[in-house]
């Protein structure tokens, strides 16, 4: 590959499901990437396995994608120099070099039946076809050229499988790891195009690479078992000197460390795994994702760039100009990177933090609809985002952090009032009730001042009243300064939660 070579790189999705974590994080590292370099960063769907499409799935990626704003330069759905961008449509493109390959001697035709498969997968509990017993088995290589020539025409189903060569090492230079070589004896015999016609991955994302001039792959270290075999089919193809620069980026590991983060994982410990709500089309059952739990796709993409890499500073907090400009390979790291949620949970509060208001309002409007609770007022619900959303993890605890400020508390917490309740307590907030109903447009801070003025006059330490004036107002002990709620919410407003909890406190 020349070293001129404009940087492009590509995510080949599967539209068979919800988009994993991991998978975001690799379109990312090609996004930032690519924006760093001046490249193009494609998203090409490879649907070559019919039978596990599933409806949605593709649309479901561009919507993840879109919320992640990580938005492809060339794709499915807005065009492209090398389009068509989804593999079932570039059908008729693979057999011509599946041909060739059987052609050269590097691959061969194999009309194994699923039956004599099967025997022979029972026969042998560990059988894979290659070296071993390629020789033995029904393909062009064990087969006169005549009867080759019948069965093809008489369209005896068949696939194409390449040739792995014997007791040789297959060896390239990966970015990440440095020099990787594998023993070809270990490697099958791969199909290459299937019965149907359509490729498999191993000959799709070959000739498309090369069609689409792709100049770096990026994808998981699980592929790195099959690099064998795409670095062979480059080589066979008579394309070595145009193939990508090879990056097979660390896995994303169990917050325990051992093994690959799965969907059971995150069901099994209550964190989301996928991107967005994935809704399977057949059972109807929901898997949630990050979007509708209440991350905010800046602390998604924040989070995910620090799985596996780092710029060597102590920074966190990255913005994404501040990524692409940051991003390398040399910091992306080997080994593994563990997924810890809690932290996740911290990025999300530091972004819900700094937001402002106007960018959170959408999704909070959305949870207020699903409580029934109608806005007249927006700058009342400016000013409430604005004293919430520093205790926010997720956007979904807006409510449980905020709904007094929309209607009054249905219950209180006597445990933490009525053990200490007393005479003085209740002459205290009646004098405050009075006290309120003479001030108008009080600001917080006139409003704690009179609070305390009154305590010293009624000999009562303000420690004994704050806590039930609170309790009075939200119903419990949590939420923003109380004399803020109480300025927000109003004076009358105020003045009506007072008698109305004094009577379930001394009742």
């Amino acid at each position: 590959m020349s070293e001129n070579k404009k940087v492009r790189v590509r995510f080949a999705p599967s539209p068979t499901g919800g988009l994993h974590l991991g998978g975001v994080r690799t379109v990312l590292f090609n996004y930032l990437f690519a924006r760093q370099q001046g490249g193009d960063f494609i998203l090409r769907i490879e649907d070559t396995d019919q039978s596990r499409y599933v409806d949605g799935a593709e649309q479901y990626i561009f919507d993840c994608l879109e919320w992640c704003g990580l938005i492809p330069d060339e794709s499915a759905k807005v065009g492209g120099p090398f389009a068509p961008y989804r593999q079932s449509e570039r059908k008729s493109t693979y057999r011509q070099y599946a041909e060739q390959l059987v052609q050269d001697g590097y691959a061969y035709y194999a009309f194994d039946s699923t039956s004599e498969l099967e025997a022979q997968r029972s026969q042998f509990p560990n059988f894979r076809y290659g070296h071993e017993n390629r020789h033995l088995l029904n393909n062009s290589l064990n087969l006169s050229a005549a009867e080759v020539a019948s069965r093809l025409q008489q369209n005896i189903p068949h696939v194409i499988r390449i040739k792995i060569p014997v007791d040789d090492t297959v060896t390239f230079t990966d970015l990440i790891r440095g020099e990787v070589s594998f023993d070809t004896n270990l490697v099958d015999d791969k199909v290459l195009l299937k019965a149907d016609g359509m490729p498999t991955y191993h000959l799709a994302v070959v000739v498309d690479d090369y069609l689409m001039k792709i100049s770096h792959a990026f994808r998981g270290e699980e592929w790195l078992p099959s690099a064998p075999i795409h670095i062979l089919l480059w080589e066979y193809l008579g394309w070595k000197a145009d193939m990508p620069k090879w990056v097979h980026l660390p896995l994303i590991l169990k917050p325990e460390g051992n093994g690959k983060l799965s969907k059971r994982d995150g069901d099994r410990l209550g964190f989301p795994v996928y991107a967005m709500n994935w809704t399977d089309p057949k059972s109807g059952d929901i898997t949630r994702g990050f979007r509708e739990m209440g991350f905010l796709p800046e602390a998604f993409i924040n989070m995910l760039a620090l799985l596996g890499w780092n710029d060597g500073t102590e920074q966190e907090i990255f913005t994404m100009d501040e990524l692409i400009a940051k991003f390398s390979i040399d910091r992306v790291s080997r080994s593994g990177a563990k997924f810890d949620f809690e932290k996740a949970k911290w990025f999300n509060h530091e972004y819900i933090k700094k937001a402002d208001t106007a960018s959170l309002k959408p999704q909070i409007l959305s949870i207020l609809k699903e409580k029934q609770i109608e806005i007249a007022d927006n700058y009342y619900l400016d000013k409430v985002i604005a004293i919430v959303k520093d205790r926010l993890t997720f956007l979904q605890d807006f409510w449980e952090q905020s709904s007094f400020f929309f209607q009054q508390p249905v219950e209180y917490d006597l445990n933490s009032v009525k053990p200490k309740w007393s005479d003085v307590k209740t002459d205290f907030f009646n004098s405050l009730i009075g006290i309120f109903a003479g001030l108008q447009n009080a600001s917080s801070a006139e409003l704690e001042a009179q609070f305390k003025k009154l305590a010293e006059e009624k000999a009562i330490k303000v420690g004994e009243v704050m806590l039930p004036f609170r309790i009075m107002l939200v119903g419990g002990k949590f939420g923003p300064a109380v004399f803020d709620i109480a300025q927000l919410i109003g004076l009358q407003e105020t003045t009506k939660r007072i008698e109305t909890a004094l009577k379930a406190f001394t009742g």
